[in-house]
């Protein structure tokens, strides 16, 4: 049954947020732009900790202080030790996409020293209130979700999670694969031809992103203001990420599959190779079932080998309703590690 009345009606969310507590934590207050930096030095050393395979890249820091759905002095969360170190930090989003629900993600973590001390459970007891402020001041009546995510081995992590009342809803995979492996051949379909991504397809990609993810787990439109971010971040390759177009009625051309990737440089010390990320790969749904999908990961591996990478890497849900995992697997993609999606419904 779905849910009865307004978000506003049903969630119960305090009307004001008290300052945090924790005799092993200095000072709490909210970040700002000038605290990006240290943000982000505490986020490495989590990072080596929690993922020790992947950084998190300045810019997803930076985007939390200049996207237009988050409100740092409300949203955000810094914990210092007295010398003035961030051990400890939280952003609570609103989603801006809101078709089929009402998304609130809760992102940060505390700095590997300061674990086991409860600052952890502090933070997101904090995290999950905003959340539900964010959620409570929707008159949507979808569903609402708080959503975390952690990685697999993280036991405190996930223990926290299911304390605070959210249920372990899905498993993501982390799959590899050799670059210099043989790349299967594709053959064209009918009126639709695999080519370069560009800026002038950048909207019908978004568009054709919105259409493939509409039946995916958690899955919400991508805005304007968020897809600009991601195709004009630093990380984003344009000469790596690879679109399938047909002809539209209207003389232009429709983006109908993609495969898009990012490259950052520093994990491939960690790694052990060079590697690149494909962040998004799908297809709209009435161009299913053409091997589309495929065709744009091969062009996107052959662009990889020109540029000199070594391995390719993805993220996959585990129980993708297109059969993602089975058909990366199929071209060589090994998997590695996982992490957990965790949801509070409401």
């Amino acid at each position: 049954m779905p849910p009865a009345g307004p978000l506003s009606e049903r969630v119960v969310a305090p009307t004001a947020l008290p300052v945090p507590d924790h005799e092993d934590v200095h000072e709490w207050r909210p970040a700002t732009a000038a605290d990006i930096d240290a943000i982000h030095a505490t986020q490495r050393l989590m990072d080596a900790v929690d993922h020790p395979t992947w950084t998190t890249p300045r810019e997803d820091i930076a985007e939390d202080f200049e996207s237009s759905h988050i409100d740092p002095e409300c949203d955000s969360l810094i914990a210092l030790d007295a010398d003035g170190t961030v051990i400890a930090w939280g952003v609570t989003a609103l989603g801006p996409g809101q078709e089929t629900r009402v998304q609130s993600y809760a992102f940060g973590g505390v700095h590997p020293e300061w674990r086991g001390r409860g600052i952890g459970r502090v933070l997101f007891d904090w995290q999950y209130a905003r959340s539900a402020q964010q959620l409570a001041s929707s008159h949507s009546s979808l569903p609402g979700w708080t959503v975390a995510y952690q990685e697999e081995g993280n036991d405190a992590a996930a223990r926290l999670m299911t304390r605070s009342g959210l249920r372990l809803e899905r498993y993501f995979t982390s799959m590899e694969r050799v670059v210099a492996e043989p790349i299967p051949e594709f053959p064209s379909s009918d009126g639709i031809e695999i080519v370069p991504f560009t800026r002038e397809l950048s909207e019908a990609t978004r568009l054709a992103r919105n259409d493939a993810f509409r039946d995916h787990w958690g899955s919400q439109p991508t805005v304007p203001e968020r897809w600009e971010q991601f195709v004009g971040g630093e990380s984003f390759r344009e000469d790596l990420s690879w679109v399938a177009v047909e002809d539209d009625h209207a003389g232009g051309r429709r983006v109908v599959a993609f495969a898009l990737s990012t490259v950052n440089e520093e994990d491939w010390a960690a790694q052990g190779f060079s590697s690149g990320y494909v962040a998004l790969i799908g297809v709209v749904r009435d161009r299913r079932r053409r091997r589309l999908a495929p065709a744009c990961i091969a062009a996107l591996l052959s662009s990889y080998g020109r540029a000199g990478l070594e391995r390719a890497v993805l993220d996959v849900d585990t129980a993708s309703p297109t059969g993602a995992n089975s058909l990366y697997a199929g071209m060589g993609f090994v998997p590695t590690t996982r992490s957990l999606a965790f949801v509070a419904e409401w």
